[in-house]
Parts: C-alpha cells; sequence; structure tokens
C-alpha cells in the first residue's frame, strides 16, 4: 500500500480528534529541543529495532514527520512501516517547520 501525504489540517484534525500515532524520525536530539504534542521518538534509522516497541499496534493510524518538505526521513521511516506491515501510515512532508511556523504548539524534552 502506499504511504499517503497529509497536510497540516488534516494532521492537526487527527491529533485533536485522538486515536493517531505520531511519530517523529529525527535523532533524539531535535526531538527533545521541540516535537508535535503527543509525538513518539522513532528515528528514521532505527524503525526496524523500535517500531515493535514504540507501535505494538500494526492497525493503528501512524503519522510519521521530520524536520520540513526537504528532509527525507518522513518518507523513509513511512516506507519501511509500511514494508513491516503497518495497515495505515502517513506521512506529513512539511513536518515540524510548517506546524511551528503555523503557530501550532510544541512539546520538549522525553
Amino acid at each position: 500500500m502506499a504511504v499517503q501525504n497529509l497536510g497540516r489540517d488534516e494532521v492537526k484534525r487527527k491529533i485533536e480528534a485522538g486515536g493517531v500515532t505520531v511519530v517523529e524520525a529525527l535523532p533524539e536530539s531535535y526531538y527533545k529541543e521541540a516535537h508535535l504534542p503527543g509525538a513518539l521518538l522513532l528515528p528514521h534509522d532505527e524503525v526496524d529495532e523500535r517500531a515493535p516497541g514504540v507501535l505494538p499496534d500494526k492497525q493503528a493510524e501512524v503519522i510519521v514527520y521530520c524536520a520540513s518538505s526537504t528532509c527525507a526521513n518522513s518518507g523513509i521511516a513511512a516506507r519501511r512501516l509500511d514494508e513491516l506491515g503497518y495497515a495505515h501510515v502517513y506521512t506529513y512532508e512539511d513536518g515540524k517547520e510548517d506546524w511551528q511556523a503555523a503557530g501550532l504548539p510544541t512539546e520538549s524534552g522525553v
């Protein structure tokens, strides 16, 4: 199944509605600095090792994002999740930069 990209408004709506897991595909230092509300850390180069613990339900909706539209990490992580059998994977290609530019809240720390 192809991974579908979502825009900011759709990502925001899904977060507010609940029932979606949001993951940041950047290294931990960037995640600690700022991440989308409720987002979990899943670096793009650690998907195989961390996904079973971070995302135990392969039927859950998952939104993967990284820094911005020029960052490839979210696409890499999302494609790998799809290959691992996750059924409902989306990307937010515009990522954290777009979210913050819109003045939307982020969280920091772990």
